[in-house]
């Protein structure tokens, strides 16, 4: 069931064919929203959301009524929270269509009656509740507050009849619920392929991909923070450069920043694309601390991180180009997510594997992990015979690499080793 916190606008005086500078003047209150939907129905509706969004419960509004005369259209901010943790936080200056023109454009073909409500779209940040959830949603202005809309989450008391439409969804819906970069759980489920990811070593994977004609899979110009060993899947983060004429919309409130985080799932390593640039911080202790308790698996940024002190002390793997003292909007505007992005030179997909120890990070396409896994633990293996044999004052010379004098002196080798 997805939340979507709004802005609803109740009509007091009949709107027909109005003009967009006079829609404002016929809406007598506005309140608080939860605009809530099932996804698994919608396929059934074919954009009616009659059965997504329609069952008994859905679309609370409250819980008071603002007079809407006493309010400044362009001057509303909508807030909401997910078990007390702000999720959308949003003001009507960056509406694309503003309250006017929505009421014009609906009254060119229906008729406006009082006491109808218009509930009017939501703000990044939108995503999906489960039961024992509360969803909470606010309007006010600074001056005048709705309150606060309080949805507890429940199980239904009964199962879907069979009869009719039964949910339904596929890879489309459940972007739309959760939000964009959305990688269905579980993330990296053969346990056997992450310990394998795990149990080689970041040089021996890149390595191995630069024989298979991948030179540029590693994250370049990134250290560790905190913590070494890193197995994950990559959800992504784009900042382009600062514009400060575009910050406020794209920089403050719940911005891309902010949802990458609360997009995290357990498994998931953010990797951030701040075009090599260490000068401005990317990343700080609290969001770092919120990427922990999400269960993220790391963090990836080819620009600086704030606050490394407290990171470290978290646990969590952080790799970064450095570090630095600044605030976000110093260099960077958090752009959006869950897109295809460049960090540290190389090409990140969401849903691709990420792996760090203290050499780097790597990106690992996934169809390719099970082979890569099978020749790094063989190239190691090779590697620790001739170890042995340098550290014993051999040449490297038709040793190192392994050259056919030392074939058998190498299997001879293996034997002892598996006995």
């Amino acid at each position: 069931m997805g939340f979507e916190g709004e802005i609803a606008l109740v009509i007091g005086t009949r709107a027909r064919q109005v003009r967009p500078e006079d829609g404002w003047r016929h809406v007598r209150w506005v309140t608080a929203a939860n605009d809530a939907g099932v996804y698994d129905l919608r396929y059934a509706d074919r954009g009616s959301n009659l059965r997504s969004k329609g069952a008994d419960g859905f679309t609370p509004i409250g819980p008071r009524l603002l007079d809407a005369p006493e309010l400044d259209p362009a001057g509303l901010r909508l807030r909401t929270w997910v078990n007390g943790e702000v999720v959308q936080d949003d003001t009507t200056d960056t509406l694309l269509f503003p309250f006017g023109e929505l009421i014009a454009d609906l009254s060119r073909l229906v008729t406006l009656e009082p006491g109808d409500v218009i509930l009017t779209g939501t703000p990044a940040g939108a995503s999906v509740a489960e039961p024992g959830d509360v969803v909470e949603v606010e309007v006010g202005d600074g001056r005048f507050s709705t309150g606060v809309l309080r949805n507890p989450i429940a199980d239904a008391d009964h199962d879907l009849e069979p009869w009719g439409a039964q949910p339904r969804t596929d890879r489309a819906e459940e972007e739309s619920a959760y939000g964009a970069g959305y990688v269905p759980e579980p993330l990296l489920e053969d346990e056997d392929l992450a310990d394998g990811l795990r149990s080689v070593a970041v040089a021996t994977l890149s390595a191995q991909m630069r024989s298979r004609g991948l030179p540029h899979m590693s994250i370049d110009g990134v250290r560790p923070v905190s913590g070494t060993a890193m197995v994950g899947v990559a959800h992504t983060l784009r900042y382009l450069p600062l514009r400060e004429d575009l910050f406020k919309r794209y920089g403050t409130g719940m911005n891309a920043q902010k949802r990458a985080i609360e997009e995290l799932r357990p498994g998931h390593v953010l990797v951030m694309d701040a075009r090599r640039d260490p000068t401005a911080g990317t990343l700080g202790d609290i969001l770092a601390l919120r990427a922990a308790k999400r269960g993220a698996a790391g963090v990836v940024t080819d620009g600086a991180v704030r606050d490394a002190a407290a990171i470290a002390g978290l646990g969590l793997p952080v790799y970064a180009a450095g570090r630095h003292p600044s605030v976000l909007g110093r260099r960077h505007v958090p752009w959006d997510t869950g897109v295809p992005i460049a960090c540290g030179g190389a090409l990140v997909q969401p849903g691709d594997l990420i792996v760090g120890d203290t050499d780097g990070v790597v990106v690992v396409p996934p169809d390719l992990a099970e082979e890569l896994i099978a020749d790094c633990r063989e190239q190691e293996r090779q590697e620790r015979f001739i170890t042995e044999q340098v550290g014993a004052g051999e040449s490297v010379d038709g040793l190192y690499p392994l050259g056919p004098a030392w074939r058998d002196a190498y299997e001879n080798w293996c034997k002892g080793e598996t006995q």
